[in-house]
């Protein structure tokens, strides 16, 4: 997986992006645009997190660029005074890309939200996470169409009634991290929006990252899902959320009363006391085998009986960005052109006349 040869490797997301020497502060990304978004929605919470981690980069601000689709997670670029593009519905990942790969001094964040990235952008976002362009997905995840309301969507359960699902929907919902992984993403992770302190230290790991991180954000609809994640917000979520923490054993409950234990070739929960401390998974976020990670996305299931939170996995692997710069480098070293030669573009080797 690795090249060694790549001198791009070990370098930081940020390492091209100019920074300031001046102390940012959360105001400082604030834009004087009126926030809409339904009294209530968790939009609203990541939003003020995103707004107090930002200062933490020291990046200057008109070389930090916010991408997003169509749908009520799209409008956050409004609200954040850095440069941003409210694109085409599930194409926020192409031009992200395209953004990535010509402006390597551009801090590149992508926002999206469930219906946006998996229905209509599946395509992009999939592409986008194989290709492990140095870019950031933030995944807003409510599991409804919020902006055109209340219709199913591609994470909405089983059984969901919705204004376009009345007798309950038939579809099987996608297991979002499990798809990021099985695009070979090299970051990937998840957290709640009510809970800032873990989405802070997710958002830190996942702007630090060099390639594609790939980031889903449960999030609350008040109008169209109410109380869609209140199980993993109530008493008693401790025996529910499990949280990952780099070389510490997957422990979780009030008082650490159930752990994650290998099971054939996946993973299962346990009573801590029924297994010896040496047989329970010790989490390793940087190991090169996907299959772990992707067992640990397995634990998680519809019913929020479980549900697994903070870095499943962060690797390193030759962007796709910075792949295709040294490879356009590579061609003018071999054979210099004038570039503002257009007739040489135009009638280069590869014309013919009719």
């Amino acid at each position: 997986m690795i090249n060694r040869n790549d001198k791009s490797l070990g370098l930081s997301a940020t390492a091209h992006v100019p920074h300031t020497d001046v102390p940012q502060k959360a105001k400082d990304f604030t834009t004087d645009q009126e926030v809409r978004w339904c009294p209530g929605c968790g939009d609203y919470v990541i939003l003020a997190t995103i707004r107090s981690f930002l200062p933490e980069l020291g990046l200057k601000r008109e070389n930090m660029m916010f991408v997003s689709g169509i749908g009520c997670s799209s409008r956050l670029p409004y609200y954040l005074d850095t440069y941003g593009v409210h694109s085409i519905h599930g194409r926020a990942p192409a031009v992200a890309t395209g953004l990535a790969v010509t402006r390597p001094d551009l801090s590149v964040w992508v926002v999206t939200g469930d219906g946006d990235a998996l229905s209509i952008g599946g395509n992009h976002l999939i592409h986008a996470l194989r290709r492990n362009v140095n870019l950031t997905i933030l995944l807003f995840n409510n599991r409804i169409y919020g902006l055109t309301k209340g219709q199913y969507s591609p994470t909405s359960e089983v059984g969901k009634v919705t204004k376009s699902t009345p007798l309950g929907s038939v579809d099987h919902p996608f297991n979002t991290l499990s798809l990021a992984l099985g695009a070979e993403a090299t970051f990937v992770a998840r957290a709640l929006d009510s809970d800032r302190k873990g989405l802070t230290e997710v958002l830190r790991a996942a702007a630090a990252h060099r390639g594609t991180s790939f980031v889903e954000i449960y999030q609350d609809c008040p109008i169209f899902n109410d109380g869609s994640f209140d199980v993993l917000r109530k008493e008693g979520s401790e025996a529910r959320l499990i949280p990952l923490t780099h070389g510490e054993p997957v422990v979780f409950g009030n008082a650490g009363e159930y752990c994650v234990v290998r099971s054939g070739f996946g993973l299962k929960v346990v009573s801590t006391a029924d297994v010896h401390p040496d047989d329970i998974v010790v989490h390793d976020a940087h190991t090169d085998d996907p299959d772990y990670a992707h067992a640990l996305s397995r634990l998680s299931d519809q019913d929020l009986t479980h549900t697994v939170i903070g870095v499943f996995r962060s690797v390193v692997r030759d962007t796709y960005d910075d792949a295709v710069r040294r490879q356009n480098d590579s061609a003018r070293e071999k054979d210099p052109v004038d570039e503002g030669s257009l007739q040489r573009v135009l009638t280069g080797h590869d014309t013919w006349t009719v």
